[in-house]
């Protein structure tokens, strides 16, 4: 049996586990067999940039603070996993899509987002989706597009009002 020190080890980080479910609007659990070191390290620097962290838990412990959160993944959590937390949402998910294109042992398996499990096909789509930099370009794109036009009639009508 295990002793009590270790016993309260375990549920220290199954707490921490919970904790950071609770507090990332994205978390990605992903299978890193494969990568080296020196692959494992660029990766976690490019997450930390937007703000996000990688950690690396026991599967048994995981798969407790899941269940403690009523989250069932299925058989997602076998093998060696990875963690990816985050509070963006689509950047760390293109992050991590865009890593697995260049290293074909990275398999991205599933994710939550803002409390909703999400399947690695739908994390794959919200990988297409620009950021919130180029979401915002677009958007003033088409309203100095809107004002453009406006200013063209206006100019127009004021001259057929002048004839």
């Amino acid at each position: 049996m295990a002793s009590k020190k270790v016993i309260e080890q375990k549920k220290k980080v199954v707490s921490e586990i919970i904790d950071r479910i609770k507090n990332s609007s994205t978390v990605i659990f992903f299978n890193y067999h494969g990568l080296s070191v020196t692959e494992i390290t660029e990766l976690r620097n490019k997450l930390n940039r937007i703000g996000s962290d990688i950690k690396v838990y026991k599967n048994t412990l995981t798969k407790r603070a899941l269940s403690d959160l009523k989250i069932d993944l299925g058989n997602d959590l076998n093998g060696p996993n990875a963690i990816a937390f985050s509070n963006e949402i689509v950047e760390p998910i293109k992050i991590l899509t865009d890593y697995a294109k260049g290293h074909e042992t990275l398999q991205i398996k599933k994710g939550i987002i803002d409390g909703e499990i999400s399947e690695r096909e739908v994390l794959e789509k919200l990988a297409t989706i620009p950021s919130r930099e180029g979401l915002l370009t677009m958007l003033a794109g088409g309203m100095m597009g809107i004002v453009k036009d406006l200013s063209i009639c206006l100019h127009l009508y004021s001259e057929k009002k002048s004839e």
